[in-house]
């Protein structure tokens, strides 16, 4: 009886533990705001520090949906397995509106991004140091 309790209690420290963890970081979650209009991007180039972040995409008078496509900066944009798929908003992004990705982590290098639905560059970098 006791080493089931003894269990018990280990199971439930451990699942609180996580669970802080977890929370701790959400807090620790940034986010990248860009606006669109039509055919760019306000913003031609961010640089950031590593860590974890979830896109905002705002659609400014375009007019249709808007979406949001992050790339390894060498990679073939082109193709969707080349994509970081966290970083698509979650829905596309309807004229007046914004959206959110998923939580990303990105990692030191650069990037590029567009929108496939409204014809932008695909000239605009981020950077993360």
């Amino acid at each position: 009886m006791k080493n089931a309790i003894l269990v018990l209690v280990f199971a439930f420290g451990a699942l609180f533990t996580a669970e802080a963890q977890d929370a701790m970081k959400d807090k620790a979650v940034k986010t990248i705001a860009l606006e669109q209009t039509s055919g760019e991007f306000t913003q031609k180039q961010i640089t950031v520090s590593e860590g974890t972040y979830v896109f905002d995409i705002s659609n400014n008078g375009v007019g249709h949906d808007v979406g949001f496509v992050l790339v390894k900066k060498g990679l073939d944009v082109s193709k969707p397995e080349n994509h970081i798929q966290t970083a698509y908003v979650t829905q596309p992004v309807k004229t007046g509106a914004s959206q959110t990705s998923k939580a990303t982590k990105l990692e030191k290098g650069e990037y590029v991004y567009f929108c496939p639905l409204n014809p932008t560059s695909t000239d605009n970098t981020l950077i993360v140091k």
